[in-house]
């Protein structure tokens, strides 16, 4: 009998249940980066500043279930608007699979261990300061985040 495929390899991200789905956030923590959208050129500008619900510790929302209701502007990731969210980090695995290119060795579905996408440097553990830490939310541009932040995990 021949080994049984993954779920993430058998099925699209719009035939995954929602086990599975959120079972593809390998906790990097990089969506939860403030960011902003150069009017001029839309070019989307990451900075070092982390969401107010975001734990820099644990690399998760601490009220991911009703984070919409402290945070309004919170995008809620979903198989119909990955398209639409080219600011996604190159490492993401909903990115990832929906360009085709599988999850990275470091995920932790791949590893089996949490803990990897934190040991490979693929995640923003302990390298982020929170937005309540800013006087003005603009000031949140004084902590741009260095390219090779959001651009880890592209060749992986």
């Amino acid at each position: 009998m021949p080994p049984v495929k993954p779920f993430w390899e058998t099925k699209t991200l719009k035939e995954m249940n929602p086990k599975e789905w959120e079972s593809l956030c390998d906790g990097c923590g990089l969506c939860c980066l403030v960011r902003f959208e150069d009017e001029d050129t839309g070019e989307v500008i990451p900075t070092r500043v982390h969401c107010r619900l975001f734990d820099p510790l644990a690399c998760r929302c601490i009220d991911y279930e009703n984070r919409k209701a402290h945070v309004p502007d919170c995008i809620q990731l979903r198989p119909g608007n990955i398209e639409a969210l080219a600011w996604m980090p190159m490492s993401c695995a909903y990115r990832r699979l929906h360009e085709g290119r599988g999850l990275a060795s470091w995920h932790p579905l791949i590893s089996g261990d949490p803990e990897s996408v934190h040991r490979a440097g693929v995640s923003i553990r302990g390298q982020t300061i929170s937005e309540d830490s800013l006087t003005d939310p603009e000031d949140a541009l004084d902590f741009e985040a260095p390219d090779l932040i959001v651009e880890r995990g592209r060749e992986d």
